[in-house]
This record gives structure tokens, C-alpha cells and sequence, in this order.
């Protein structure tokens, strides 16, 4: 991937900070009437699930039942996917061939008859026991637009990945399946299953979509296009300039804050790294470290709650909780992530003399707060209402609500209804990509539901890993980092939750550790090569070799491998466990990021610069980062270690380290 030149570092007050759909070459930009179709397709999205969730009752006289109001949210979003992308590199991207509006209209066509049915098919079992034929073929076609969708949304890699497994269920009783052998099915029975149940197309990712997701994508395009971008990146840098390293530190401050509102890494990338990159560029940071930086604060933002990537609204509807309780789990491993990435760049910059930005380039805490504290007041409305009044599927609303009420009443650039239509079309694109990908997906739990072959999967990967269960989660690990390079992270999840997931918990982890480290790893793509989305974004800003960029990028996040051991050791660290355990090992594993960093950039906290240990310089550095690993590592049944033995070795690794590099360096 060729990096573009880097550009001009907007300054400070510029206005609203990109817009979440930023310009990507795959996505197609419409004109004239299916422009208007669009901006349209995301208002009737948003009235329906406002609808639906406030019990508004519009439609006089009629209840939707769920699963109809599921297929009217694929009628007015998933037909615009061969309208926003493209068949083929070659397609025109300036207006819609024929043969994609005829994939528009059959599209439209086949989710309104299913529609239709689905509420005679919940009478009658349709999906059980057989459906008429017009329905039957119904299913076939809409499973075939299902998976064009899903390829040109998510790629080949992605086609190629779920496709096989849609069609399992036809094949469940081959021998050559060995341990995924299930029930099988005939080609009909599939097909309607896969369209009518609740338990695949209208499964878990489209329940997570209907019920939560649409809500907080809302507010996260709200939030942005009243210009909370550009408060937020003002406050980082009135708080974080004129410290070592000062540009990097405000990247990694600015990035979590937009990354918690957005949930989106390459968004984030594009919308802080503009300013945050020539900024580093221009203070000493080398071109492929600033872009590194960047690439790793905004992976972040589907870590850090209170909103998060649509992947965490999975992982509620797979655990049966509430978001709330993802988003709180989600804590203290977002805080650990940024903590790392922070003392990463303090080593970095005193190891090679990286002084702040001067005071007086910089906004005043008191000129942002007074231009931008509602932002503060509507985020705390949210949490508000997610934690202490659990009510997550109008939180996202309200608080909207609210931002847009404050913005017309404060903000020196008010909405017009260009912005308005602008917005809805913002929200248009990303629910099409979402609920093509989302979708397709769906029909990957249905396939493993129809055979009942999850128990048994289980029980066969706990004997290939003879039952160690910290085995399995290395498999785990290692095929979450793969799948996650050819796959999306929701994806990624959804597949390794549903065939690994069991057996992990069958071994006795905790359940929210466990689909948080496959969350975690299968996430992982975006800092790492080959792949690596996040890491090229960051390059092209930063004119830097993309490949280079990404090896950077997995140094400088390396933390982000560990954490999810760590929390499935002790799920104290997700909030499984007390208040008091949680504290404890956030510190300890506080402590040991310090040391662990310390030792991957050279520079010892209140001790000095390492290089001048000479020959001594990379054994202290290995000592430090073995001593902080055995320091942050959580002491559990799965380790053949107790916690004393491991606080025992990893002191004498510290003190040994430490002590060398006080001694030599006061020699020198």
C-alpha cells in the first residue's frame, strides 16, 4: 500500500472533525434520486427502532412482532448494498449500473414477501416443518443476495470464510467431517431455516443491530458532527501539550476520547491522526512511530466504553446481558491498553530527548471547556442512564436528544437541514455496511444451531488439548489473530464464539473472560501485518512505508497481546469477582506496563536512559521485561506458578535489572 503525503496540520479550531463515512474508494458515492433513497432508507431505520424500543405504537391498530420488525430493517438497509458498493474494482463509482439496481429492486422485493410470511411461519413452523414453495424459493434467493452482500461489504476473504458454513447443514452427516459432524438437512430445510428462524438470519448480529447498535450509532455520528471532534482533540492538547512527548500523548488522549464515542478504529485514525500525526512529525517523532502511535490509540475505540465497536452489542446478545455489563467489564483492560500506550511514549521521548509543544501553540483548558462543556454533560447522561438506569437501548436517544438540543442553543455552528441530510446520509452508509456484514454472519450461528453440533465440537477440542485449558487458549489465540486477518472483528467473533467459545467455558473459565479474549484477539488485525487497516490509514497520513508502519505499530501496542490472558487468568480484571481483587491487580499489572516498557524502549522510569549500559544495556532490558511480565501476570489455577513464587521471581528479576542500571549508570 502506497502512503499518500502527509497533509497540513488543521489548526486547533477547525471546525467539525471528519465524518464517520469518510471517503473510501470502494464506496460507491450515489446520485440524484438514490441519494434521496438513501438519506430516506436511514430516516425510516431510525423511526423504526425508535419505534419499536419506546413501544411508540405508529402503526395504528398493527404490533409488529420482533421478527417482522428484524426483516423490516433488512427491507430498508440491506437492497442499498449493491447500491453503495460497488460489484468490481472496475464498476463505476458515480452511478449505479443496471444490473445493481436490478439486485436493488429483487433484493427489496424478496425481503418484503418474507416479511410478509413470517408471521404465518411463526404460526405454522415453517422452519421445522416445511414451507410452501413460494417461500422455499424466496429463501434460496435471498440466501444468494445475503452472500453477494456479504462479499462486497466484507470481501472475498469473508464470502469465502462464512459460505461453506451456510451450507453445512447439508452436509452435516459426511464422514469426513469427523468431530463437526451433526444433523443433517435437505437443501430446502436449510434454506427456509436460515430465512425464517430467530436463531440465524434473525439471530443474535441482527437482534444486536435492531436492539442497540442503530441507537449508539446515532449518537456517535451526532456527537461527531457537532463538532466534538474538535473539542475533544483541543481538550487533549490543553492537557497533554506541553508534556514530554507532548504530541504523542495528546494522540493517545484524543484518540481514546473520540474512539469511546465513535467505536470505529479507522474512523478515528482519519479524524484525529490529521492533526495529531504532523504534529508528532514536526516534535522529533519519527514518521513510522507517530503513524504506529496513531494506529494504536485508535484501535482503542472498540475497547474503551461507554461506546464501543458493534462487536461488544454481540457479545451481550450471545451472554444475555445487558451492554451495560460488557461496557463495565470493559474497563480495566481499556485503561491498562491506554496506560501502556502512554508510558510507551513517555520512555520513548525521554530516551530520545522528545521535549512538549510551547504553551503558547496550544488552546487553553478554559477556552475549550467554555466552548465545549456540554459534551461533557451529555456523555454523562449517557453513562447515566447505561449504568444506573439500565436502560441501554434509550440511552443512545436521549442523549442524542439532548446533544442536538445544546448544539441549536450553544454551538456557534448550529445544524442547517443540509447538515440534517447530511447526517442521515452518513447514518444511511454505515447501517447498509453494518447490516450486510451483520447479516451474512447471521447465518453462520443458524448453520451451527440446525445441527446441534456445538456440545459436541466442545468436548472434542478440550481432548485435542488433553484438557489443558491454557493450551486451548493459545489455539484460540493464535486461530482468533488469523481469522481476524482475512475477517471483520465482529465476524472473527461471531465465528470463534460459537465453535471455541463452549469449550473454553467447559474447561471452567468465566464466560465474560472468554468472549472477551476472543474479542480481543480476533481484533487484533487491525494494528497487525499483513493487514493491519489501522497501521496503513496511520502511514498514508504520515508518509510512511505501510509495512514499516505496522511492525511499529505491533511493538508499540504489544501490551494488547497479553491483556487477554491476563483477564482470563482472574476475571477480577473484567469485573468478575470483587472491587477490591480488581484494584489490586489493576495495580500490580500497572506496575509491571512500567517495567515491560522501560525495557521495550530503552529508558527506566526515575533511573535514566538504559543505552548508556553499554554491552549491559539489552540483558537489563530483557531482565525488565520478563520482571514486569511475571509482576502483571495474575496468579491462577491455570499456572503451574502460585502468585508469591511469581511476585518472588519477578522482584529479583526488577531488582536485579534496576540495580545493575543504577550502579553502571552512576559510574558513567
Amino acid at each position: 500500500m502506497t502512503p499518500t503525503p502527509a497533509s497540513p496540520p488543521p489548526a486547533f479550531d477547525d471546525p467539525h472533525a471528519a465524518p464517520l463515512d469518510s471517503e473510501i474508494t470502494r464506496v460507491r458515492s450515489l446520485p440524484g434520486l438514490w441519494r434521496w433513497l438513501l438519506i430516506a432508507s436511514a430516516a425510516i431505520t431510525i423511526f423504526l427502532c425508535v419505534n419499536q424500543q419506546f413501544t411508540l405504537k405508529f402503526f395504528v391498530g398493527f404490533t409488529p412482532l420482533n421478527t417482522e420488525y428484524y426483516y423490516g430493517l433488512l427491507l430498508v438497509s440491506l437492497p442499498f448494498v449493491f447500491l453503495v458498493f460497488p460489484g468490481s474494482a472496475g464498476a463505476p463509482i458515480n452511478r449505479v449500473p443496471w444490473y445493481d439496481a436490478l439486485l436493488f429492486v429483487l433484493t427489496a422485493a424478496v425481503s418484503v414477501f418474507l416479511m410478509a410470511s413470517i408471521r404465518r411461519a411463526a404460526e405454522l413452523g415453517w422452519e421445522f416443518s416445511g414451507a410452501p414453495a413460494s417461500v422455499t424459493w424466496a429463501s434460496y434467493l435471498m440466501w444468494a443476495v445475503l452472500m453477494e452482500g456479504l462479499r462486497r461489504t466484507g470481501g472475498w476473504s469473508l464470502l469465502l470464510s462464512i459460505l461453506p458454513f451456510t451450507l453445512y447443514p447439508v452436509f452435516a452427516e459426511s464422514a469426513w467431517l469427523g468431530p463437526l459432524k451433526g444433523q443433517q438437512y435437505t437443501l430446502e430445510q436449510a434454506a427456509v431455516y436460515h430465512m425464517l428462524s430467530a436463531e440465524s438470519l434473525l439471530g443474535i448480529p441482527v437482534q444486536a443491530f435492531a436492539e442497540t447498535v442503530i441507537g449508539f450509532l446515532v449518537f456517535g455520528s451526532a456527537l461527531m458532527m457537532t463538532g466534538a471532534g474538535r473539542f475533544f482533540i483541543n481538550l487533549s492538547f490543553a492537557l497533554c501539550g506541553t508534556l514530554r512527548g507532548g504530541a504523542a500523548k495528546v494522540c493517545i488522549f484524543a484518540s481514546a476520547l473520540l474512539g469511546m464515542m465513535s467505536g470505529s478504529i479507522v474512523s478515528n485514525v482519519l479524524t484525529a491522526g490529521t492533526m495529531t500525526i504532523p504534529v508528532m512529525k514536526r516534535t522529533g517523532f519519527r514518521a513510522t512511530y507517530a503513524g504506529a502511535i496513531e494506529a494504536c490509540a485508535s484501535t482503542g475505540a472498540v475497547l474503551a466504553p461507554p461506546v464501543m465497536g458493534a462487536t461488544a452489542f454481540v457479545i451481550a446478545q450471545f451472554l444475555g446481558v445487558s451492554y451495560a455489563e460488557v461496557a463495565l467489564a470493559a474497563v480495566i483492560p481499556a485503561l491498562l491498553y491506554y496506560f501502556g500506550l502512554f508510558m510507551q511514549v513517555d520512555a520513548y521521548a525521554a530516551r530520545h530527548g522528545l521535549a512538549g509543544l510551547p504553551r503558547s501553540e496550544l488552546p487553553t483548558l478554559r477556552q475549550t471547556f467554555r466552548e465545549g462543556w456540554y459534551y461533557l454533560f451529555v456523555i454523562a447522561l449517557l453513562i447515566f442512564m447505561l449504568l444506573v438506569m439500565k436502560r441501554e437501548s434509550h440511552a443512545p436517544f436521549w442523549a442524542t436528544l439532548l446533544l442536538l438540543v445544546l448544539n441549536q442553543a450553544l454551538n456557534r455552528e448550529k445544524w442547517t437541514w443540509a447538515t440534517v441530510l447530511k447526517f442521515l446520509e452518513v447514518n444511511g452508509r454505515t447501517f447498509v455496511e453494518l447490516i450486510g456484514i451483520l447479516a451474512g454472519c447471521g447465518l453462520l450461528i443458524g448453520a451451527f444451531s440446525m445441527t446441534g453440533v456445538i456440545s459436541s465440537l466442545a468436548s472434542d477440542l478440550l481432548r485435542i488439548a488433553g484438557s489443558d485449558a491454557l493450551l486451548l487458549l493459545a489455539m484460540t489465540a493464535v486461530t482468533s489473530l488469523v481469522l481476524g486477518l482475512g475477517l471483520t472483528t465482529t465476524a472473527c467473533y461471531i465465528f470463534l464464539a460459537i465453535l471455541v467459545g463452549p469449550a473454553l467455558e467447559k474447561a471452567g473459565l468465566n464466560k465474560m473472560a472468554v468472549h472477551m479474549f476472543v474479542f480481543y484477539w480476533g481484533m487484533l488485525s487491525s494494528i497487525t501485518p499483513p493487514v493491519a487497516i489501522a497501521s496503513f490509514a496511520a502511514a498514508g497520513i504520515a508518509g510512511a512505508p505501510a509495512m514499516k508502519t505496522g511492525w511499529e505499530s505491533m511493538r508499540v501496542g504489544s501490551i494488547i497481546y497479553f491483556l487477554p490472558f491476563f483477564f482470563v487468568l482472574d476475571p477480577a480484571m473484567v469485573l468478575q469477582g470483587s472491587w477490591a481483587q480488581a484494584l489490586w491487580l489493576t495495580a500490580k499489572c500497572g506496575i509491571g506496563i512500567c517495567f515491560i516498557c522501560g525495557g521495550i524502549q530503552g529508558y527506566l522510569l526515575m533511573v535514566g536512559n538504559l543505552s548508556g549500559l553499554a554491552a549491559l544495556e539489552w540483558p537489563v532490558r530483557f531482565l525488565l521485561m520478563v520482571g514486569g511480565m511475571l509482576l502483571a501476570t495474575p496468579a491462577g489455577p491455570l499456572l503451574p506458578l502460585g502468585a508469591a513464587t511469581l511476585l518472588i521471581a519477578a522482584v529479583v528479576c526488577l531488582a536485579l535489572a534496576t540495580g545493575l542500571s543504577v550502579i553502571r549508570l552512576r559510574r558513567a
